[in-house]
């Protein structure tokens, strides 16, 4: 009778343990105590959240005219965030993506360049349309990935709805724009364009201190300007970028009329703003602008 009992009290435990075990194999259990597949809130108190779709390095600021999606990549969680824009005219400028793609490798692989209070936001495509016309993606790419087109490169600076970016912001707007000798669409209104209307919404929430954006070719620094002059530390920044980089540093773009200038319509907004423009189409002159970087970043970190 006594070993029957005890074979009972066995075949129990033997089932109960077997439930528990079935039950928890179901849900495993990450270092951080969150279970896959289960659902959680975030800590800012927002609604529930699938945790393998959770990335708070990247987001995304929008949609371009042919749908596809507008990145910024953040580094750091201080106060001060500080902007960089590559990729404004896509496919055409193609090595100004590759830029910021390359300081984003350098910011992953060197956490510690951004300064204590200072969140680095990284956009490398604000253009994914026209960059998708040459390099067969929106994302990273490689420099072996570009179509040696000339026609498609200069068909790749503008976004689906065949407008140039750079020229549908909120100063000196004109429908007609000029690029060049050439006439192009600067949109059919001020920040017509779904790419123009995301960063504008994106600078106006978080407000950055200040501005970088990649261009080319020029080879060059300039300062940024909407009639109401060259604000101090916009030159502040662009003779610091300059003088670590080695580009010549300019006060104002003036080889041509530029209407509807991101940059400008960034200084109009009071925030200090600079473009880079690359010496040449092919190359993202990498050791320069690392240079140019750290200066701007150390700059804040005061």
């Amino acid at each position: 009778m006594k070993k029957i009992i005890i074979g009972l009290v066995v075949v129990g435990l033997v089932g109960v343990g077997a439930y528990f075990l079935f039950r928890n194999s179901s849900k495993s259990v990450d270092i951080t105590g969150n279970q896959s597949g289960a659902t959680s809130t975030d800590q800012t108190g927002g609604s529930p959240v699938t945790d393998q779709n959770q990335n708070k390095d990247q987001s995304v600021i929008g949609k371009s005219a042919g749908g596809r999606d507008i990145l910024a990549y953040h580094y750091g969680t201080g106060a001060k965030e500080i902007l960089f824009v590559g990729g404004i005219h896509g496919g055409y400028e193609w090595n100004t993506a590759l830029v910021a793609y390359e300081m984003m490798d350098y910011l992953k692989a060197n956490p510690s360049a951004v300064p204590g209070g200072v969140k680095v936001t990284v956009i490398p495509v604000l253009n994914p349309d026209g960059l998708s016309k040459v390099a067969s993606t929106a994302g990273k790419f490689a420099k072996t990935d570009v179509l040696a087109d000339q026609a498609l490169q200069v068909a790749g600076r503008f976004n689906a709805n065949n407008v140039d970016l750079n020229r549908n912001f909120d100063c000196d707007w004109k429908a007609k724009a000029v690029w060049q000798d050439k006439t192009v669409s600067g949109g059919s209104a001020v920040f017509s364009e779904p790419e123009a209307q995301a960063i504008k919404n994106y600078i106006e929430t978080k407000k950055p201190v200040a501005a970088l954006v990649w261009y080319s070719a020029a080879n060059g620094v300039f300062a940024s300007n909407c009639h109401a002059g060259v604000l101090p530390e916009t030159l502040v920044l662009a003779n610091l970028y300059g003088k670590a980089s080695g580009y010549k540093v300019y006060k104002e773009f003036n080889f041509y009329e530029i209407t509807g200038d991101m940059v400008n319509w960034l200084a109009k907004q009071g925030i200090p703003a600079i473009s880079v423009l690359l010496t040449n189409h092919e190359d993202t002159e990498w050791t320069k602008n690392e240079a140019g970087i750290k200066a701007f970043l150390n700059h804040y970190a005061k």
